[in-house]
C-alpha cells in the first residue's frame, strides 16, 4: 500500500541533498548558514522538510506566548497547550487550520497529556506556577505562583485537580511543588513529574489518592537522582514490559523506570538538554530545549533527536549528525538553527513531527513533513 510518507518520499528524492551535514565541533557559531526555504533536516532514514508557517494564526484573534506541549487525539486533530490564558488549548487539523481555541484556566500551562478512559478522551494538564504577566506583554519576566495538575474534558470542564503533596503530608511545607508532566498508566493511575519543583515523580490512582514517590535528589544511590524532572512518559512499546521513561534534563538524560519507581537504566544524550519522552511507533522522539556549550545552555540553540528501539539516536533533526565511537554517542549539539528552543513534538499517522517552542518569539508550530 502506497502510504502518503512513501508518495512524498518518492517525488522529493533530489531535495535530500540538502541536508544538513555534522561539522562534528561544539561552536554553534560556526554553523552554516542555510537557506529556510525548502529546508531539509535530520538524517538517515528521518529526514524532514521544514513548514515554520504551519500553524500560523492572527495573533490578535488567537494569541501564544509560549508554546509548550502537543497531543494527536483519536480524530487526528492536533492540540497545543500555551501559557496564553486566553486560549490555553489551540486544535488545528493536519493541515494547520484553526478549529477551536479555549480555556483560561492555566496561567503556567506546560504539561499536556491525553488518555482514552471508557470511550471518552481527557487531558491531563500541568500548570507549573511558572507565569508571563499578560498585562505588560513586552515584559519577559516570570513570576511564580503554586503549582497544579488537573483532569479536564475536551471541552475544557475540569474533573479534579491532583492533591499537592504539601498539604497532604508526602512533602514537608516548606517544599516546592511546581509540576511539569504527567503520564497515565492503563490502570488509570497518574504519575506527576514535579520538574520545577522537588524533582519527585508522585504516583496517584485514577482519583487522585496518593500511592507512592519516588526521585528526588538526594538518594543514596545516584540512579534515583533526577536533576530537573522535566517529563515523565509510559512506555508502551513493549506491552508486556511497560515501564517510566523520566527526563532528568540537566544531566541531559532519560532514566528508565518501572511503574512502581525502580530504576532500570540511564540513556545520555551528551550535550542535549531533552525535554519529555514522546513514543511512535518503536522510537522515541524529544525536543531539545538547549545544546549545553562549554559547560553552559546556549540560548537559541534547540533542536529535535531521535532514538530507535536501542536507545541509540539515529536522527537530529537540526542538530549534528549522531556521531558514536566504540559504541558510545559523542557530545552533540544544534547546527541548523530553525528552532530556538524546542519544548516538545508530537508525531502524525504519515510520521511527521510538530515542533511547539518555549521562549520561541511567541511564535506557532513548525511542521516537519517527513520526506
Amino acid at each position: 500500500m502506497t502510504t502518503r510518507r512513501n508518495f512524498v518520499k518518492k517525488t522529493t528524492a533530489a531535495g535530500i541533498g540538502l541536508s544538513a551535514t555534522s561539522l562534528f565541533n561544539y561552536n554553534v557559531t560556526a554553523a552554516p548558514k542555510k537557506s529556510q526555504d525548502d529546508l531539509i533536516v535530520g538524517h538517515g532514514d528521518f529526514k524532514y522538510r521544514v513548514d515554520k508557517s504551519w500553524g500560523n494564526l492572527d495573533p490578535v484573534k488567537v494569541p501564544v506566548d509560549n508554546c509548550h506541549e502537543m497531543v494527536v487525539d483519536s480524530k487526528g486533530r492536533i492540540i497545543l497547550l500555551t501559557d496564553e490564558i486566553r486560549n490555553n488549548l489551540i486544535i488545528y487539523d493536519q493541515s494547520g487550520n484553526l478549529i477551536d481555541a479555549y480555556c483560561n484556566r492555566f496561567p503556567g500551562g506546560h504539561g499536556l497529556t491525553i488518555n482514552e478512559e471508557g470511550g471518552e478522551e481527557f487531558l491531563y494538564i500541568c500548570d507549573s506556577g511558572w507565569f508571563h504577566d499578560h498585562k505588560y506583554p513586552d515584559d519577559w519576566k516570570y513570576f511564580s505562583g503554586n503549582g497544579f495538575a488537573s483532569k479536564i474534558t475536551m471541552k475544557g470542564e475540569l474533573v479534579f485537580n491532583l492533591a499537592d503533596p504539601r498539604t497532604t503530608g508526602v512533602y514537608e511545607p516548606d517544599m516546592k511543588f511546581k509540576p511539569s508532566e504527567t503520564a497515565v498508566a492503563p490502570n488509570g493511575d497518574i504519575y506527576v513529574a514535579d520538574g520545577y519543583g522537588s524533582n519527585y515523580i508522585i504516583q496517584y490512582d485514577q482519583y487522585g489518592r496518593y500511592i507512592r514517590h519516588f526521585g528526588g535528589s538526594r538518594n543514596e544511590d545516584p540512579d534515583y537522582n533526577l536533576n530537573g524532572a522535566h517529563g515523565v512518559t509510559l512506555d508502551t512499546r513493549n506491552p508486556d514490559e511497560l515501564q517510566l521513561i523520566v527526563t532528568s534534563r540537566f544531566d541531559c538524560a532519560f532514566k528508565f523506570f518501572t511503574l512502581d519507581g525502580k530504576f532500570k537504566k540511564q540513556v545520555t544524550i551528551p550535550g542535549a538538554l531533552v525535554n519529555r519522552a514522546v513514543i511512535h511507533g518503536k522510537n522515541i522522539y524529544a525536543g531539545v530545549c538547549w545544546s549545553k556549550i562549554d559547560g553552559k545552555l546556549k540560548d537559541g540553540t534547540g533542536y529535535v533527536t531521535i532514538l530507535d528501539e536501542n536507545d541509540k539516536v539515529v536522527s537530529n533533526p537540526g542538530g549534528q549528525a549522531p556521531r558514536y565511537v566504540d559504541g558510545e554517542l559523542q557530545y552533540q549539539i544544534q547546527e541548523v538553527p530553525f528552532i530556538r528552543h524546542g519544548h516538545d513534538v508530537c508525531v502524525d499517522g504519515d510520521e511527521n513531527v510538530y515542533v511547539c517552542q518555549w521562549n520561541g518569539g511567541r511564535t506557532y508550530p513548525i511542521k516537519l513533513e517527513r520526506v
